[in-house]
């Protein structure tokens, strides 16, 4: 039976917003301990205190653009009380969380940010809002959670007079539970915890923990093509979308009318990881799973990456995945470690890899039999629960770190990729060598660490985090490197992005991933479904 809901339902907790120049919130920010810093002394020659930030109050912010006409015009579609050019406002709309957002956020002079930020309440207003904006040459950027790390959400005016962001938060509602068909309707802008809070409230989860979980936003999630930490049991989250309904400045579009169709292409796809160029999602039907009856926990230890990565391989195309699989390299590892000489009373060495399993008590006796059982054939120790419960402890953790390291002078970022089981290993040397050739060129060793953070039964992603001391431009020393590793992962035959989306970062590379005719295919669609051109601008299309 579907359960509908004429007063729908939306979560009781209230979405938080991040700070304006780091990651999440101020609670999740905590000084690096005495241990990191010794490291980065021994390592970088980096010490002190670190450098004190602004108050979003004294960031000078260009002027709003917006014309008094357009203001007018644009408050009649949602309120007056739903369109805002508070500067502070402004500023948290600015652009997202990568490294590179973060340090021109905190460079001194005027900031860039959108003239002005509205709060549509349905698909309805967004429709609206867009026809308005192609009408008046007013360019326009969604805004879900704020956290690409592409430059996803760069308010980009272009040639046109003024550029606003449409923040999505209001569409907050559960509209639809089909308990029957393991379906929910949600709109685009709950966050992972809402979606998760609403969900629960049915016995039922969605299961997707991308690292942003804490702040990004279902539609963010099928805009970005995202991909959660639980993928390996659940799938991307654009395996979990079922439906999608869409608002573009020439229409409406409500794609996806079964589990499976062969009524030509799925127009789905097109909207699936378009970044908010093609359209605006506003409602997203998702599959989702009952609340797991329990959960276990398995650490493993392998002595090289090479051997960790043919045993994850083992267990996919096994079909026995668990639903997290994770390989660190021993850079990774060793990072990680540096705390504790031994986890679960078993020293570690080589590469450490986490394994959980959810669902029933018996399915998760019987997964997790048949990986261990694959695991140790293939090289693996096992090391016990610990180390997997505190990675899932800290999983949402990371970005709070890299912020404590750029606020000591340490440059830190990441980027992802993926290929064949096949291709790995080549992949991984040429990305690695290429981003510590680009630093080290520039006069400052670097320190390159991977993970593997998705398994398919044909291939994998690799993660990698770099870490190397800020020289006088850090923007420029982080555009020299990314350059080389975008030009070692096309190289290498990796694809240019996993799961952070193509966004402004990205783009560089998109022919070289689609082709010239891919390339003109993709314009030809924004022609049909934004003439003006004002979705987005300067995002994924080349």
């Amino acid at each position: 039976m579907v359960e509908t809901y004429e007063e729908k339902s939306s979560p009781a907790t209230a979405a938080p917003s991040m700070v304006w120049d780091a990651w999440g919130v101020p609670a999740g920010h905590q000084p690096l301990s005495e241990q990191i810093r010794g490291l980065l002394a021994q390592v970088f020659g980096i010490s002190g205190d670190p450098v004190p930030r602004r108050a979003e109050t004294e960031v000078p912010l260009r002027a709003s653009a917006l014309t008094a006409a357009d203001r007018a015009g644009l408050s009649a579609l949602v309120g007056d009380e739903h369109l805002t050019t508070d500067d502070v406002v402004r500023l948290r709309h600015a652009g997202g969380k990568s490294t590179p957002d973060l340090l021109r956020r905190r460079a001194s002079g005027p900031q860039d940010a959108p003239d002005a930020v509205l709060y549509p309440a349905d698909h309805a207003e967004v429709l609206a809002l867009l026809r308005y904006c192609a009408e008046h040459a007013v360019a326009v950027v969604p805004f879900g959670g704020g956290t690409s790390v592409v430059g996803g959400l760069d308010p980009v005016r272009g040639r046109f007079g003024a550029v606003v962001a449409l923040d999505l938060r209001r569409l907050d509602t559960l509209t639809e539970v089909d308990p029957v068909a393991g379906t929910a309707t949600l709109g685009a802008g709950i966050t992972g915890p809402q979606a998760e809070e609403l969900l629960a409230g049915h016995g039922l989860s969605l299961g997707h923990f991308p690292q942003s979980f804490e702040f990004a936003s279902i539609g963010g999630f099928a805009a970005t093509r995202s991909s959660g930490q639980a993928s390996a049991g659940y799938g991307r989250f654009d395996d979990m979308v079922q439906r999608l309904v869409v608002a573009t400045p020439e229409g409406g579009l409500d794609l996806g009318r079964a589990p499976a169709s062969a009524a030509g292409p799925d127009l789905r796809e097109l909207f699936v990881g378009s970044e908010g160029t093609l359209g605006i999602i506003t409602s997203v039907t998702v599959r989702v799973h009952p609340v797991p009856a329990t959960t276990a926990y398995q650490a493993w230890s392998f002595p090289d990456f090479g051997t960790g990565a043919a045993a994850l391989r083992a267990v996919v195309q096994a079909g026995a995945a668990p639903t997290v699989l994770r390989l660190s390299d021993e850079a990774e590892t060793g990072l990680n470690l540096a705390r504790s000489s031994d986890v679960g009373g078993t020293p570690v060495a080589g590469c450490l890899a986490i394994t959980t399993y959810e669902g029933t008590e018996a399915h998760v006796a019987a997964r997790s039999r048949e990986a261990t059982e694959l695991l140790s054939a293939a090289g693996g120790t096992p090391l016990g629960e610990a180390a997997a419960q505190q990675w899932q402890h800290g999983r949402f953790a990371a970005p709070y770190l890299r912020d404590a390291l750029l606020d000591l002078g340490v440059l830190c970022e990441t980027l992802e990729t993926a290929t064949t089981w096949s291709n790995l290993d080549n992949l991984k040397a040429k990305v690695t060598g290429a981003l510590t050739e680009a630093l080290g060129a520039q006069g400052t060793p670097a320190l390159v660490m991977c993970h593997i953070s998705h398994t398919y039964p044909t291939g994998a992603s690799l993660y990698f985090t770099v870490v190397a001391k800020q020289l006088d431009d850090p923007l420029a020393q982080w555009a020299q490197a990314k350059r080389a590793a975008g030009d070692a992962i096309v190289a290498a035959g990796g694809t240019i992005t996993h799961h952070h989306a193509v966004g402004a970062d990205h783009r560089p590379w998109m022919r070289a991933e689609v082709g010239e005719l891919g390339v003109r295919v993709l314009r030809a669609v924004k022609r049909e479904l934004d003439p003006a051109g004002v979705l987005n601008p300067g995002k994924l299309v080349p």
